[in-house]
């Protein structure tokens, strides 16, 4: 058994490895990058059209994130959607959105969200992302709330992690001035759209944050 002294001896060295700053707090630890693959992945909306619901989707879009749900401080999301590739199955329709009377593609061709912090909610997995919606010349402060829906090691390729992650919100058009002229009014195109990705990530080999 050890002696006392040595007991004591070894806990004041331990804490002097602390104090001295030899110990890095995960705090200060990198956040992995994360790409998605946009094979596995799909940024989608919903909104009516008189009743009935209509879906459509944003096929080209560029982000960066960094995600570590143990080091939220140093976790951050950016990404940029292009207008012109909205895409609802129907080209004239397409064709419309992209128009004056909604989002003007020519003048506003994308699309950001920029996060301020990372945040944890409640129940297994829930995180959220605090930040900057731009859309058109309005920005506004949303929260954007996510779920970690599982992190292993990709079984195809060496020396890489993959994660899957799945958002959900609801914002108004006409907060964005998404609706212009007789289309302001939400009686043939509603007001409230729901926005909805699901995203396959891998992680980006030798990058951090």
């Amino acid at each position: 058994m050890k002696s006392f002294k040595s007991v004591t001896s070894s806990f004041l060295a331990i804490a002097f490895f602390l104090v001295s700053g030899a110990f890095t707090p995960i705090s200060n630890m990198a956040a992995t990058e994360w790409k998605i693959d946009k094979a596995h992945s799909k940024l989608s909306f919903e909104v009516t059209h008189f009743f009935t619901p209509v879906t459509g989707q944003f096929t080209d879009y560029n982000s960066e994130i960094y995600f570590d749900p143990n080091n939220l401080g140093e976790s951050s999301v950016d990404v940029e959607i292009q207008v012109s590739s909205i895409d609802t199955d129907n080209e004239k329709r397409d064709g419309h959105l992209q128009s004056p009377d909604f989002f003007n593609a020519k003048e506003y061709p994308t699309i950001t969200f920029s996060s301020d912090e990372i945040v944890k909610k409640d129940g297994e997995n829930k995180f959220a992302a605090v930040g900057t919606l731009t859309i058109k010349d309005v920005s506004k402060e949303i929260e954007l709330p996510f779920t970690l829906l599982g992190v292993r090691d990709h079984p195809m390729r060496e020396n890489t992690r993959l994660a899957g992650i799945k958002f959900t919100k609801t914002i108004n058009r006409n907060d964005y001035n998404v609706g212009t002229g007789d289309w302001v009014a939400t009686a043939v195109v509603g007001g409230e759209v729901g926005i909805t990705g699901t995203f396959e990530l891998n992680t980006v080999s030798g990058s951090s944050k």
